[in-house]
């Protein structure tokens, strides 16, 4: 299988590569503040979802799976036999299939502002229809507006905006289809068979994936340990880069002995 994702790599070729998952509604290049950290120790590859950015926009519903089986194609296309794979939002619902169906393919794993089990499914099959109706402009102001804090969007209007920008940049038949991948999904019973060393990563005022949604995970992967971020909301990573971007290496860079 050739996948069907668009990707960028930045850093040593010969480094531990690093994969970046991003949130539904976004592309690659919302994890630019962590790049050049991150690209000094680690391959970093950074993808669209499939109906995102420069990936192929197939007719949907999609789901987790066929999610998790583009990324899993993606690394066979890359010769990446395994990767550390952070995800935020749909990007850890995919990292956390992927770590639960093909656990040889993940070394360690951090998932950020996400949860396993995001319903009502009803209220993301009706985000679907509507954005299938009428377009991602009707959506766009809620759906930001829980992206950032009010603090964030009051003193940095500019991120909010190439945020929104982004937003309805992207194919509407892929957003849809990606809502409906969510509204069908359900990753709790998978998580016990998470076996890589998990950081969990929660925004203290995120109002998407709230940090119960965070404990839920960690009390299910065995090991995992949850940190929380004040002052963010749902796109923790782009309100607080410097601590993510910390995080996140301390995490990837550690090694287990023995």
């Amino acid at each position: 299988m050739t996948s069907q994702l668009h990707a960028s790599v930045d850093g040593p070729p010969d480094a531990p590569v690093l994969i970046l998952g991003s949130s539904l509604g976004t592309t690659a290049a919302m994890w630019q503040r962590q790049v050049p950290q991150l690209a000094e120790r680690f391959r970093v590859v950074r993808y669209d979802h499939l109906g995102h950015g420069l990936s192929a926009v197939p007719p949907g519903p999609y789901t987790i799976e066929q999610l998790g089986r583009e990324l899993l194609a993606l690394m066979d296309d890359l010769r990446v036999s395994r990767a550390h794979h952070a995800g935020l939002s749909l990007g850890g619902m995919v990292a956390m299939w992927v770590a639960a169906r093909a656990p040889e393919r993940v070394d360690r794993l951090a998932l950020l502002c996400t949860s396993p089990s995001l319903g009502p499914a009803e209220m993301w099959r009706d985000r679907a229809a509507t954005v299938r109706a009428a377009g991602l402009e009707v959506i766009a102001d809620a759906v930001v507006a829980r992206w950032f804090t009010p603090a964030l969007a009051a003193t940095r209007p500019e991120v909010v905006a190439a945020h929104r920008a982004m937003l309805t940049a992207i194919p509407a038949t892929g957003y849809a289809a990606c809502c409906e991948a969510i509204a069908a999904m359900d990753l709790r019973d998978d998580l016990p068979r998470i076996r890589a060393a998990t950081l969990v990563v929660a925004g203290g005022d995120d109002p998407a994936t709230p940090v119960r949604h965070g404990r839920a995970i960690v009390e299910r992967i065995p090991g995992a340990r949850l940190a929380v971020l004040e002052q963010a909301a749902h796109l923790a990573n782009v309100e607080q880069p410097e601590q993510v971007s910390r995080l996140l290496s301390e995490h990837f860079e550690q090694v287990v002995s023995g």
